[in-house]
Protein backbone atom coordinates (compact mmCIF):
# COMPACT_ATOMS: atom_id res chain seq x y z
CA UNK A 1 0.00 0.00 0.00
CA UNK A 2 2.87 2.20 0.46
CA UNK A 3 4.55 1.98 -2.62
CA UNK A 4 1.14 2.70 -4.59
CA UNK A 5 0.67 5.66 -2.26
CA UNK A 6 4.02 6.85 -3.23
CA UNK A 7 3.49 5.77 -7.34
CA UNK A 8 0.25 8.00 -6.73
CA UNK A 9 1.87 10.82 -5.33
CA UNK A 10 4.71 10.61 -7.74
CA UNK A 11 2.42 10.51 -10.55
CA UNK A 12 0.11 13.11 -9.71
CA UNK A 13 3.17 15.04 -9.02
CA UNK A 14 4.62 14.92 -12.57
CA UNK A 15 1.45 16.22 -14.26
CA UNK A 16 1.40 19.57 -12.32
CA UNK A 17 5.07 20.09 -12.43
CA UNK A 18 4.91 19.59 -16.19
CA UNK A 19 3.94 23.23 -17.02
CA UNK A 20 2.61 22.31 -20.63
CA UNK A 21 0.55 19.66 -19.86
CA UNK A 22 -1.28 21.65 -16.77
CA UNK A 23 -1.95 24.40 -18.06
CA UNK A 24 -3.19 22.63 -21.30
CA UNK A 25 -5.25 20.81 -19.89
CA UNK A 26 -6.49 23.44 -17.02
CA UNK A 27 -6.84 26.13 -19.87
CA UNK A 28 -9.15 24.44 -22.51
CA UNK A 29 -12.29 24.10 -20.72
CA UNK A 30 -11.81 27.68 -19.50
CA UNK A 31 -11.27 28.51 -23.66
CA UNK A 32 -14.65 26.41 -24.39
CA UNK A 33 -16.91 28.16 -21.90
CA UNK A 34 -15.29 31.48 -23.92
CA UNK A 35 -16.11 30.10 -27.18
CA UNK A 36 -19.82 28.32 -26.19
CA UNK A 37 -20.91 31.53 -24.40
CA UNK A 38 -19.70 33.72 -27.51
CA UNK A 39 -20.96 31.79 -30.06
CA UNK A 40 -22.95 28.81 -29.16
CA UNK A 41 -25.46 30.79 -27.04
CA UNK A 42 -27.30 32.51 -29.44
CA UNK A 43 -27.37 29.69 -31.56
CA UNK A 44 -29.59 27.34 -28.70
CA UNK A 45 -31.09 30.52 -27.95
CA UNK A 46 -32.59 30.58 -31.44
CA UNK A 47 -33.62 26.99 -31.70
CA UNK A 48 -35.39 27.31 -28.04
CA UNK A 49 -37.17 30.45 -29.05
CA UNK A 50 -38.82 28.81 -32.69
CA UNK A 51 -39.70 26.11 -30.90
CA UNK A 52 -41.46 28.24 -27.91
CA UNK A 53 -43.04 30.69 -30.99
CA UNK A 54 -44.32 27.84 -32.80
CA UNK A 55 -46.57 26.54 -29.94
CA UNK A 56 -47.28 30.12 -28.75
CA UNK A 57 -45.14 29.89 -25.39
CA UNK A 58 -44.19 33.29 -24.30
CA UNK A 59 -40.58 32.54 -21.90
CA UNK A 60 -39.35 34.55 -19.50
CA UNK A 61 -36.15 35.89 -20.85
CA UNK A 62 -34.69 34.73 -17.36
CA UNK A 63 -35.92 31.31 -18.05
CA UNK A 64 -34.77 31.08 -21.42
CA UNK A 65 -31.00 32.76 -20.54
CA UNK A 66 -30.72 29.94 -17.35
CA UNK A 67 -31.84 27.12 -19.95
CA UNK A 68 -29.14 29.08 -22.59
CA UNK A 69 -26.46 28.56 -19.54
CA UNK A 70 -27.38 25.16 -18.25
CA UNK A 71 -27.19 23.50 -21.65
CA UNK A 72 -23.52 25.15 -22.57
CA UNK A 73 -22.30 23.98 -19.08
CA UNK A 74 -23.34 20.33 -19.31
CA UNK A 75 -21.58 20.54 -22.88
CA UNK A 76 -18.60 21.98 -21.14
CA UNK A 77 -18.72 19.27 -18.33
CA UNK A 78 -19.50 16.39 -20.20
CA UNK A 79 -16.75 16.58 -22.85
CA UNK A 80 -13.82 18.05 -20.47
CA UNK A 81 -14.19 15.19 -18.09
CA UNK A 82 -13.44 12.51 -21.20
CA UNK A 83 -10.98 14.88 -23.16
CA UNK A 84 -9.08 15.86 -19.65
CA UNK A 85 -8.00 12.60 -18.43
CA UNK A 86 -6.61 11.92 -21.92
CA UNK A 87 -4.13 14.82 -21.18
CA UNK A 88 -3.43 13.59 -17.54
CA UNK A 89 -3.26 10.13 -18.57
CA UNK A 90 -0.06 11.12 -21.30
CA UNK A 91 2.05 10.71 -18.54
CA UNK A 92 2.15 6.79 -18.81
CA UNK A 93 2.79 6.88 -22.63
CA UNK A 94 5.65 9.51 -21.62
CA UNK A 95 7.24 7.00 -19.13
CA UNK A 96 8.02 4.33 -21.65
CA UNK A 97 9.09 7.16 -24.07
CA UNK A 98 11.48 8.40 -21.67
CA UNK A 99 12.44 4.89 -20.09
CA UNK A 100 11.28 5.74 -16.56
CA UNK A 101 9.13 2.56 -16.99
CA UNK A 102 11.66 0.70 -17.36
CA UNK A 103 13.55 1.85 -14.48
CA UNK A 104 10.82 1.26 -12.31
CA UNK A 105 10.43 -2.65 -13.53
CA UNK A 106 13.62 -3.27 -12.26
CA UNK A 107 12.68 -2.25 -8.93
CA UNK A 108 10.73 -4.09 -6.35
CA UNK A 109 7.00 -2.64 -7.88
CA UNK A 110 4.72 -4.38 -8.99
CA UNK A 111 3.49 -3.54 -12.58
CA UNK A 112 -0.15 -4.22 -11.75
CA UNK A 113 0.69 -1.32 -8.95
CA UNK A 114 2.60 0.14 -11.35
CA UNK A 115 -1.02 0.60 -13.79
CA UNK A 116 -3.23 1.27 -10.91
CA UNK A 117 -1.47 4.08 -9.24
CA UNK A 118 -1.50 5.21 -13.31
CA UNK A 119 -5.34 4.90 -13.14
CA UNK A 120 -6.03 6.36 -9.73
CA UNK A 121 -3.44 9.49 -10.42
CA UNK A 122 -5.25 10.29 -13.52
CA UNK A 123 -8.53 10.14 -12.13
CA UNK A 124 -7.50 12.74 -9.59
CA UNK A 125 -5.83 15.19 -11.20
CA UNK A 126 -8.64 15.33 -13.83
CA UNK A 127 -11.28 15.12 -11.00
CA UNK A 128 -8.91 18.44 -9.80
CA UNK A 129 -9.18 20.12 -12.99
CA UNK A 130 -12.82 19.81 -14.08
CA UNK A 131 -14.12 20.99 -11.10
CA UNK A 132 -12.16 23.99 -11.45
CA UNK A 133 -13.88 24.29 -14.61
CA UNK A 134 -17.06 23.34 -12.90
CA UNK A 135 -16.90 26.50 -10.95
CA UNK A 136 -16.12 28.48 -13.70
CA UNK A 137 -19.40 27.06 -15.35
CA UNK A 138 -21.58 27.87 -12.15
CA UNK A 139 -20.09 31.37 -11.81
CA UNK A 140 -21.35 31.71 -15.78
CA UNK A 141 -24.56 30.08 -15.01
CA UNK A 142 -25.11 32.42 -11.83
CA UNK A 143 -24.55 35.56 -14.09
CA UNK A 144 -26.92 34.54 -16.58
CA UNK A 145 -29.76 33.00 -14.41
CA UNK A 146 -29.37 30.47 -11.44
CA UNK A 147 -32.09 27.82 -11.29
CA UNK A 148 -30.40 24.58 -9.23
CA UNK A 149 -30.75 23.77 -6.61
CA UNK A 150 -28.25 22.43 -3.75
CA UNK A 151 -29.37 18.43 -4.99
CA UNK A 152 -28.76 19.52 -8.46
CA UNK A 153 -25.34 20.29 -7.71
CA UNK A 154 -24.48 17.73 -6.28
CA UNK A 155 -26.10 15.44 -8.31
CA UNK A 156 -23.63 17.11 -11.05
CA UNK A 157 -20.90 16.26 -9.03
CA UNK A 158 -21.81 12.66 -8.75
CA UNK A 159 -21.93 12.43 -12.95
CA UNK A 160 -18.26 14.58 -13.31
CA UNK A 161 -16.74 11.85 -11.04
CA UNK A 162 -18.44 8.82 -12.85
CA UNK A 163 -17.45 10.08 -16.19
CA UNK A 164 -14.16 11.29 -14.88
CA UNK A 165 -13.86 7.35 -13.87
CA UNK A 166 -15.31 6.71 -17.32
CA UNK A 167 -12.95 9.31 -19.29
CA UNK A 168 -9.59 7.92 -17.33
CA UNK A 169 -10.56 4.13 -17.79
CA UNK A 170 -10.70 4.86 -21.95
CA UNK A 171 -7.86 6.34 -21.74
CA UNK A 172 -5.90 3.77 -19.68
CA UNK A 173 -7.18 1.16 -22.22
CA UNK A 174 -6.35 3.16 -25.55
CA UNK A 175 -3.18 4.45 -24.24
CA UNK A 176 -1.71 1.03 -23.34
CA UNK A 177 -0.94 0.64 -27.01
CA UNK A 178 1.05 3.54 -27.18
CA UNK A 179 4.51 4.23 -27.29
CA UNK A 180 6.21 7.52 -29.00
CA UNK A 181 5.51 11.12 -28.80
CA UNK A 182 3.84 11.17 -32.06
CA UNK A 183 0.85 8.70 -30.84
CA UNK A 184 0.42 11.14 -28.15
CA UNK A 185 -0.14 13.93 -30.16
CA UNK A 186 -2.42 12.26 -32.68
CA UNK A 187 -4.77 10.28 -30.37
CA UNK A 188 -5.20 13.63 -27.94
CA UNK A 189 -6.14 16.14 -31.23
CA UNK A 190 -8.25 12.78 -32.69
CA UNK A 191 -10.18 12.64 -29.26
CA UNK A 192 -10.40 16.83 -28.21
CA UNK A 193 -11.78 16.92 -32.21
CA UNK A 194 -14.09 14.17 -32.49
CA UNK A 195 -15.29 13.27 -28.94
CA UNK A 196 -17.64 16.19 -28.20
CA UNK A 197 -19.54 15.38 -31.60
CA UNK A 198 -20.43 11.60 -30.59
CA UNK A 199 -21.14 12.31 -27.32
CA UNK A 200 -23.50 15.13 -27.99
CA UNK A 201 -21.52 17.66 -26.67
CA UNK A 202 -20.67 20.23 -29.41
CA UNK A 203 -23.94 19.56 -31.02
CA UNK A 204 -27.13 17.86 -29.54
CA UNK A 205 -27.86 14.54 -30.91
CA UNK A 206 -31.70 15.42 -31.38
CA UNK A 207 -30.13 17.52 -34.91
CA UNK A 208 -28.73 14.32 -35.92
CA UNK A 209 -29.82 12.06 -38.78
CA UNK A 210 -31.35 8.61 -37.58
CA UNK A 211 -28.40 6.65 -38.42
CA UNK A 212 -26.03 8.78 -36.24
CA UNK A 213 -28.39 8.51 -33.57
CA UNK A 214 -28.89 5.12 -33.62
CA UNK A 215 -24.84 4.99 -33.36
CA UNK A 216 -24.56 6.78 -30.62
CA UNK A 217 -26.77 5.32 -28.42
CA UNK A 218 -24.68 2.69 -28.39
CA UNK A 219 -21.73 4.83 -26.77
CA UNK A 220 -21.48 5.11 -22.96
CA UNK A 221 -20.47 8.73 -23.40
CA UNK A 222 -23.71 9.46 -24.86
CA UNK A 223 -25.26 8.85 -21.61
CA UNK A 224 -22.96 10.58 -19.61
CA UNK A 225 -23.67 14.07 -21.07
CA UNK A 226 -27.80 13.12 -21.06
CA UNK A 227 -27.42 12.72 -17.16
CA UNK A 228 -25.35 16.30 -16.75
CA UNK A 229 -27.95 17.63 -19.03
CA UNK A 230 -30.98 16.38 -17.20
CA UNK A 231 -29.37 17.38 -13.96
CA UNK A 232 -28.23 20.72 -15.36
CA UNK A 233 -31.80 21.80 -16.77
CA UNK A 234 -34.48 20.10 -14.73
CA UNK A 235 -34.79 22.64 -12.41
CA UNK A 236 -35.50 25.47 -15.54
CA UNK A 237 -37.53 22.93 -17.14
CA UNK A 238 -39.82 22.53 -14.01
CA UNK A 239 -40.06 26.59 -13.69
CA UNK A 240 -41.39 26.93 -17.40
CA UNK A 241 -44.11 24.29 -16.62
CA UNK A 242 -45.48 26.30 -13.46
CA UNK A 243 -45.33 29.54 -15.69
CA UNK A 244 -47.84 27.34 -18.10
CA UNK A 245 -45.63 25.81 -20.83
CA UNK A 246 -47.49 23.50 -22.23
CA UNK A 247 -46.73 19.56 -22.14
CA UNK A 248 -45.49 18.48 -25.42
CA UNK A 249 -43.30 21.69 -25.35
CA UNK A 250 -41.95 20.06 -22.52
CA UNK A 251 -41.40 17.02 -24.57
CA UNK A 252 -39.60 19.28 -27.45
CA UNK A 253 -37.68 20.85 -25.05
CA UNK A 254 -36.22 17.64 -23.32
CA UNK A 255 -35.53 15.82 -27.17
CA UNK A 256 -33.68 19.16 -28.19
CA UNK A 257 -31.14 19.40 -25.31
CA UNK A 258 -31.05 15.74 -25.18
CA UNK A 259 -32.20 15.52 -21.57
CA UNK A 260 -34.43 12.19 -22.80
CA UNK A 261 -32.03 9.89 -24.93
CA UNK A 262 -33.76 6.65 -26.82
CA UNK A 263 -31.90 3.60 -27.69
CA UNK A 264 -33.53 1.91 -30.41
CA UNK A 265 -36.69 3.50 -29.89
CA UNK A 266 -37.13 2.99 -26.43
CA UNK A 267 -36.26 6.29 -24.22
CA UNK A 268 -34.15 5.33 -21.38
CA UNK A 269 -34.37 6.39 -17.75
CA UNK A 270 -31.93 8.35 -15.85
CA UNK A 271 -31.29 5.28 -13.84
CA UNK A 272 -31.14 3.38 -16.85
CA UNK A 273 -28.36 6.00 -17.74
CA UNK A 274 -26.26 5.53 -14.71
CA UNK A 275 -26.59 1.52 -15.10
CA UNK A 276 -25.45 1.65 -18.43
CA UNK A 277 -22.22 4.07 -16.97
CA UNK A 278 -21.21 2.11 -14.32
CA UNK A 279 -21.19 -1.16 -16.32
CA UNK A 280 -19.28 0.84 -19.26
CA UNK A 281 -16.75 1.83 -16.26
CA UNK A 282 -16.39 -1.78 -15.00
CA UNK A 283 -15.97 -3.32 -18.25
CA UNK A 284 -12.93 -0.64 -19.14
CA UNK A 285 -11.60 -1.46 -16.08
CA UNK A 286 -11.58 -5.03 -16.23
CA UNK A 287 -10.06 -4.76 -20.16
CA UNK A 288 -7.48 -2.58 -18.17
CA UNK A 289 -6.73 -5.10 -16.04
CA UNK A 290 -6.63 -7.90 -18.16
CA UNK A 291 -4.20 -6.16 -20.95
CA UNK A 292 -1.63 -5.50 -17.95
CA UNK A 293 -2.09 -8.93 -16.51
CA UNK A 294 -1.32 -10.59 -19.68
CA UNK A 295 1.67 -7.92 -20.90
CA UNK A 296 3.05 -9.37 -17.62
CA UNK A 297 2.50 -13.18 -17.87
CA UNK A 298 4.46 -12.37 -21.57
CA UNK A 299 7.01 -10.33 -19.77
CA UNK A 300 7.60 -13.02 -17.11
CA UNK A 301 7.80 -15.93 -20.06
CA UNK A 302 10.67 -13.92 -21.85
Amino acid sequence: MKVFSTMVRRNSKLFFKDKGLFFTALITPLILLVLYATFLSNVYKNSFLQIFDAIGYTVDIKQLKGLVSGQLMSSLIAVSCVTVSFCANMLMVQDKVTGARKDMLLTPVKRSTMALSYYVATTLSTLIIVLIAFVACLIYVACMGWFLSFGDVMLILLDIFLLTMFGTALSSVINFFLSSQGQISAVGSIVSSCYGFICGAYMPISNMGNGIKNFVAFLPGTYGTALVRSHSLNRVIGKMVESGMPKEAVKEVSKLVDCSIEFLGTEVSIGGMYLILCLSIVGLIGVYVLMNYLSSRKAKKS
